[in-house]
């Protein structure tokens, strides 16, 4: 077989057909990398208050130990849960990273312990354990800057403060419901049922970050929920933490475990893959004839055929063939187009000009029911083959 007749691709056009798709995976991993770069610095050191970055709190943690508040920061539940008591107010920066056994265990602390407990921006997921009696609202403010609306001291005194993100709804009638958005209060006071502690909800973080505090009346809100004990416990959550390794054994599976990012990511590749699948689809173009590498003999196809009929057991299907192609041939011979030989009504009276006499029931022979036995199958085509001479040598 010569060159010019190979379907085999060459290395060329094997990179002339999958160069765009490099080139469209090359960029994509290119631009991952550098956003994955770009964004992991973004917001180094959050709601830290040793940190001077733009989302540290460095500066809240400045201005409380002017005023006699020193911060303490810790890592794990079990120093958090020691650290309560009735001088201390214990901050919780990201209480959503505290697994469900977490919550339960510092909730139990912090219920009577007569001190302060400050959750900073609790979704749904943390704060009906943390805060109990109250449940997050579904629609985020809309609104950043909100008035403070409530009696609550610390709150008139700061006026407008950057309180607005999650909006929250408390069945408890005891509670100050403060700088409310559409009704729907973004901090939440909550007296202790019993002792004189409290567990405020905030429902965003600006007015603890460094850029923000500055900004209406954040500064004054922060120092005033800060400052009411003469010891803040700022509580970072960590993954070191052996309560969070315990507790999350079993509430947890494995795309759990997982960083939303790559779940992002998994998803934009099986997009990019399918828009690429399409893409390419739409240039295969028209079907090319190619040589066959060798020749096949018509008796050897026929036979062939054959024997996969007959493997099947398909006798309807080569009683078909056989009828179909005595029709096709005889069209001619009688006078009619081929496209009208397989009608009866058409077909069988132009062959009966043809045979006024015919030795056999045609329509029975040509249009007839699939025969019920292999034998019956090797009569119809002898049948069919003197049918034909009948016609040629009328």
């Amino acid at each position: 077989m010569s060159d010019d007749t190979s379907v085999t691709p060459t290395v060329r056009q094997i990179w002339t057909r999958t160069r765009g798709i490099a080139l469209a995976l090359a960029v994509l991993l290119v631009a991952g990398v550098a956003i994955a770069a770009v964004r992991s610095g973004e917001k180094h050191g959050t709601l830290d208050p040793r940190s001077a970055d733009t989302y540290g709190s460095r500066a809240v943690a400045q201005l409380l130990a002017e005023r006699g508040v020193d911060t303490r920061v810790v890592t794990t539940t079990a120093d958090a849960r020691a650290a309560t008591d009735r001088d201390t107010t214990v901050l919780v920066a990201a209480p959503d990273l505290l697994t469900p056994h977490q919550q339960e265990q510092l909730q139990a602390a912090t219920a009577d312990s007569g001190g302060r407990t400050l959750l900073v921006a609790p979704s749904a997921a943390s704060v009906e354990r943390l805060a109990p009696g109250v449940s997050e609202d579904p629609a985020p403010s809309t609104d950043r800057t909100l008035a403070p609306h409530c009696t609550l001291p610390a709150a008139r005194r700061a006026g407008p403060a950057e309180t607005g993100g999650h909006r929250y709804d408390t069945t408890r009638t005891d509670a100050d419901s403060c700088y409310p958005s559409d009704g729907a209060p973004t901090l939440l006071r909550l007296p202790a049922l019993t002792g004189t502690g409290d567990t405020v909800v905030l429902g965003s973080p600006d007015i603890l970050l460094n850029d923000r505090l500055d900004e209406q009346g954040n500064a004054s809100l922060a120092l005033q929920l800060l400052g009411t004990r003469t010891h803040v416990v700022w509580y970072l959550p960590s993954l070191s933490d052996d309560a969070a390794a315990d507790g999350a054994q079993n509430d947890r599976g494995f795309l759990d475990l997982l960083p939303s990012g790559w779940l992002w990511g998994t998803l934009q590749l099986f997009i990019a893959a399918a828009l690429a699948a399409l893409w390419r689809a739409r240039r295969l173009g028209p079907l090319v004839a190619e040589r066959l590498p060798v020749a096949i003999r018509a008796s050897e196809t026929v036979e062939g055929r054959a024997r996969l009929y007959r493997k099947a057991n398909a006798r309807d299907r080569a009683a078909t063939a056989l009828r179909i192609s005595t029709r096709t041939t005889l069209a001619p011979l009688i006078g009619i187009p081929p496209s009208q030989a397989h009608t009866p009504e058409t077909f069988l009276p132009a062959l009966a000009r043809r045979l006024p006499t015919p030795a056999r029931d045609v329509h029975t022979l040509l249009f007839g029911p699939p025969p019920a036995t292999d034998a019956a199958l090797i009569a119809l085509a002898d049948h069919l083959d003197a049918l034909e001479r009948e016609v040629r040598h009328s």
